[in-house]
């Protein structure tokens, strides 16, 4: 893609797709690129777990300044979205400090599913504020956790692997074909996905199911 001057523009990825990419590949295709949603038990749980984040936006607790909802973005990674909570240090200009909060639905688990979105938010504050962020949490919501972890080499290579999957999975012509394993069981996309027709011999591959059928096999 390129701009009008002629320079290469990278397609910004939504830091969401993060989560979703490193859950299920086939899941962040439905959302990101077919624009497919749907709601079941675990996602209003997450909606209203974020409830409070979307209230208050700005305000000083313990010394620092806490920023809920913050539209964040990455130009140099084409990255774009918004982070549930950031905490700035001290409460006041100049800042020296910035450390991402991503708030989760549910009790603390060791998946990296959170940690990767938090990464990339990370690495978008890094850009906007001019700061190195070495740190960034996790909290859940039912067992009142908050996990900390070192944003190291290893994770910030992963999160932008992931980036660049999922960048080129929306440049593509259909999603990842699916995992049918027991993830599929908790995902509020099944009846879209499908992802069990094809293991119980429902007829064709799984590679058939995007082709028209032939004008003479149409009901």
């Amino acid at each position: 893609m390129r701009g009008a001057d002629g320079t290469n523009i990278v397609e910004p990825v939504p830091i969401s797709a993060i989560e979703h990419w490193s859950y299920c590949p086939r899941q962040c295709g439905l959302i990101h690129l077919e624009s497919i949603w749907d709601e079941n038990l675990f996602t209003l749980r997450g909606t209203k777990a974020h409830r409070r984040v979307d209230e208050d936006q700005d305000r000083v607790e313990r010394g620092r300044r806490v920023l809920r909802g913050l539209p964040i973005w990455s130009e140099r990674y084409g990255l774009v979205g918004k982070a549930d909570v950031v905490e700035l240090l001290p409460a006041e200009p100049p800042y020296r400090e910035a450390i991402p909060v991503e708030y989760k639905v549910g009790r603390r688990t060791d998946k990296p599913h959170a940690l990767l979105q938090a990464c990339a938010q990370a690495i978008c504050l890094e850009e906007m504020f001019g700061l190195e962020v070495r740190q960034a949490d996790v909290f859940f919501v039912e067992s009142r956790e908050r996990v900390s972890h070192e944003l190291t080499a290893d994770l910030r290579e992963q999160t932008l692997a992931i980036v660049e999957a999922i960048r080129a999975m929306m440049a593509g012509p259909r999603p990842p074909p699916p995992v049918a394993d027991r993830r599929c069981r908790k995902c509020s996309l099944i009846d879209a996905c499908q992802p069990f027709a094809v293991e119980r011999g429902m007829g064709q591959p799984e590679a058939r199911l995007y082709e028209p059928l032939p004008l003479g096999e149409l009901p």
